[in-house]
């Protein structure tokens, strides 16, 4: 074999053998490499005590994973204020009550939750380059149901309230808390003029809960005069690109925001603009170890220290995506985009 064809097999090899690890990476490793995010907000109002809400979202969980239940379950000992719940529980008709046990300890909490799609409809083959169209919240006519009634019934009797398109007040800590909810945008099961109306001024926050962050939502809440917005369903993009970041959102989100803190105000989405997240090396407290490389325990990661945008304005509301914790398992895979729960620290706005 002549030089330059040594060199090209050489080369061709190389370049299988990176696919392969990437991909084994992605599907052994990365996508049960849970890490807990924190971020400090600051929507209370002036003097306010700080509120510590933890947020989970996107389990897809199927019955086995034992890894993820036992991970969520451990996330109690950071004993929050409030528990959020963002929907995409379920991968599996019989993943109610291992979802149940996993929410068992934080039910120990004050709590809400909203459904997503894949709280209704069971998971099924899908080609990837479909969510790179405008039909990726179709959902098949032939979809199978999940137990849903099953799953609202299990988080009631918890103690969690269901906002999906519902608004109620909550304490958190030693705060009044509006909380403003809708079903999921996905699959248009979002009534928000159900709970339409200007934010209370008797409360602390009015804060928007929802599954999937789609800009019209994103809108009215905001308009309306919430302060601070939690969504799931993105995945965090799921696959993104080192440097680069993530290639869809699986929804009208723009990927600047696909995870993570940002600024929205009504028709920021046409604007390109976000706030901007700057990692503090500040360290809270975290459970104690359970496992390994910090699979089956919280890790600390780093405090996310957020200041807004120059371009937003004033009086612009916070939004924070959580890249959520699971997968399809028709696409087990994450690269460069860890599975992730989010305590979110709620501190007084400047002066």
């Amino acid at each position: 074999m002549d030089p330059i064809a040594r060199a090209a097999l050489r080369s061709t090899a190389a370049l299988v053998g990176a696919g392969v690890a990437g991909v084994a990476y992605a599907g052994l490793v990365e996508r049960t490499w849970f890490t807990l995010r924190r971020f400090a907000v600051p929507v209370l109002p002036v003097g306010a005590e700080p509120v510590r809400v933890l947020q989970v979202s996107d389990l897809h969980l199927t019955p086995g994973q034992s890894k993820k239940i036992e991970w969520v379950r451990s996330l109690a000992a950071l004993r929050p204020d409030f528990v959020v719940n963002s929907g995409d529980n379920l991968a599996h008709v019989r993943a109610v009550p291992p979802l149940l046990r996993a929410m068992e300890p934080l039910m120990e909490f004050p709590g809400a939750f909203v459904l997503g799609s894949n709280d209704y409809y069971a998971p099924m083959p899908k080609n990837p380059a479909r969510y790179l169209t405008r039909g990726y919240a179709a959902a098949p006519p032939s979809r199978g149901k999940l137990p849903v009634r099953e799953l609202v019934a299990g988080l009631e009797a918890g103690g969690w309230s269901d906002l999906d398109n519902a608004r109620t007040t909550v304490t958190m800590g030693a705060h009044r808390v509006e909380l403003v909810g809708v079903n999921d945008p996905h699959v248009r099961f979002d009534r928000y003029d159900r709970v339409a109306g200007p934010a209370r001024d008797d409360v602390a926050l009015t804060m928007g809960l929802v599954h999937a962050p789609y800009q019209r939502v994103l809108d009215a809440m905001t308009a309306d005069g919430a302060g601070l917005v939690l969504a799931g369903h993105t995945h965090g993009g799921q696959l993104a690109v080192p440097f680069y970041g993530a290639l869809v959102t699986n929804c009208d989100l723009d990927t600047g925001r696909v995870k993570g803190v940002s600024r929205w105000w009504p028709g920021a989405g046409s604007t390109g603009r976000r706030g901007e997240v700057r990692p503090s090396p500040g360290r809270g407290p975290v459970p104690p170890s359970s496992g390994r490389r910090g699979e089956d325990r919280p890790s600390s990661g780093r405090r996310g220290e957020v200041r807004p945008s120059s371009e937003a304005p004033a009086d612009a509301a916070w939004l924070h995506v959580s890249a959520g914790l699971g997968t399809s398992p028709y696409a087990p895979v994450r690269f460069a985009c860890r599975p992730e729960a989010t305590l979110l620290t709620l501190v007084a706005r400047e002066p």
